[in-house]
């Protein structure tokens, strides 16, 4: 529990709280904030790579007391590290949450009992709308977590069951999730220094894609994930013996599924950091980038209601389900195919629905600059 409150108070905290040494007035820091999304990402998978390799093995072989103790050592390496880190900071000169949007006369204020839950300033009426707007655009990347979810665990659950050893070495079915990892890391270069200068003359845009586009893409790259999950698991069942309980498939199978996911990773989270943080007004900028972390918090709720669902409908009677304890008695495939790649489908539908219903907020410090003449009658609002 610890441990996702940390989590969930961090992360979200440490991306906009980096985001903000950038002054989006100057064009060339403009672009180095862009750019420092994706090392942010790429930093998180290179601390992912560590430990979903050398800590799974540690596990694997029943070495808990060193793996607890690697992950002890971080934890405490971390808070000396900002610390340390923390000379460097930039401070910006002006506070950016200042509320100038509303300004009422002295004699109004006198003659007014101000109930915050009944009179809101145009600021916050603002920024309650830009947060509405942002929310369809949110509810669609909650299916795609569902789909980051899978690895880990049906993706885990489904290594288990193919063939882990070569020669005398064991590989831990969770850590093939690693080459997921590399996926991110490569594909992180590769969009930089390739798909943006390339998109870029193509599109005359300078960030290359849009950050909706870049989460369709991902929709995408998703879909085909679980596509090739599916492929696998029909070899993984055509070269199960009878009456065993896992396969002659290698585990290097699930590569390809691992390697899709990690790259669309790239597109979407990248992405969605980049567009919540952008989108949201300087006063709750760190309230958009949690969006993404509570995306992914929801699509895990969102995969195991699936599985219960599928469970449900499935497994009747003797009947096993879809997936049962022992997968070579099931149809994993079937899930993957229907249920995945289904309704990733339907949710890029109405991802380019709402991405192309969505108007985007350009904000100048602390205020809309569309809202700058707005008259102060239209700050007040009702509950």
């Amino acid at each position: 529990m610890s441990y996702l409150f940390g989590y969930g108070g961090h992360q979200p905290s440490l991306d906009t709280f980096g985001a903000d040494q950038f002054d989006e007035r100057n064009p060339k820091q403009q672009k180095s904030k862009a750019v420092f999304f994706y090392y942010f990402y790429f930093a998180l998978n290179v601390g992912s790579l560590f430990s979903n390799t050398i800590l799974v093995y540690f596990e694997d072989i029943v070495m808990w007391t060193l793996g607890f103790g690697f992950s002890t050592a971080s934890a405490v390496d971390g808070p000396e590290s900002a610390i340390k880190g923390s000379r460097k900071i930039l401070h910006c000169d002006e506070f950016k949450c200042l509320d100038k949007a509303a300004v009422m006369a002295a004699e109004e204020q006198s003659s007014l009992i101000v109930d915050p839950w009944r009179l809101c300033t145009v600021t916050q009426v603002e920024e309650a709308k830009c947060v509405i707007r942002m929310l369809p655009i949110w509810l669609c990347t909650i299916i795609y977590s569902v789909v980051f979810t899978q690895m880990a665990s049906l993706f885990v659950e489904q290594g288990e069951v193919t063939k882990l050893e070569f020669g005398n070495f064991h590989i831990p079915a969770a850590s093939i999730s690693a080459f997921d990892i590399c996926s991110v890391l490569i594909c992180t270069g590769i969009y930089r220094k390739i798909l943006v200068p390339l998109a870029g003359r193509l599109s005359g845009n300078p960030k290359g894609l849009t950050e909706l586009q870049r989460m369709g893409i991902a929709l995408i790259i998703g879909m085909l994930a679980m596509i090739a999950a599916g492929i696998t698991e029909l070899e993984r069942l055509r070269r199960a013996p009878p009456g065993k309980d896992s396969s002659t498939l290698s585990v290097l199978w699930q590569i390809p599924q691992y390697v899709l996911v990690g790259a669309s990773e790239v597109f979407m989270y990248v992405g969605q950091l980049e567009f919540f943080n952008e989108q949201a007004p300087d006063g709750i900028k760190s309230f958009g980038s949690s969006l993404c972390m509570a995306s992914i918090s929801l699509g895990n709720y969102v995969s195991s209601m699936l599985v219960i669902m599928v469970l449900g409908i499935t497994a009747r009677g003797e009947k096993p389900g879809c997936i049962p304890e022992d997968l070579n008695n099931g149809h994993l495939d079937r899930f993957y195919f229907l249920i995945n790649a289904g309704l990733t489908v339907i949710d890029f539908v109405i991802f380019v629905y709402c991405a192309k219903w969505y108007k985007s907020t350009s904000w100048e410090g602390s205020q809309n600059v569309s809202h700058k003449n707005e008259k102060v009658e239209d700050a007040v609002a009702l509950v």
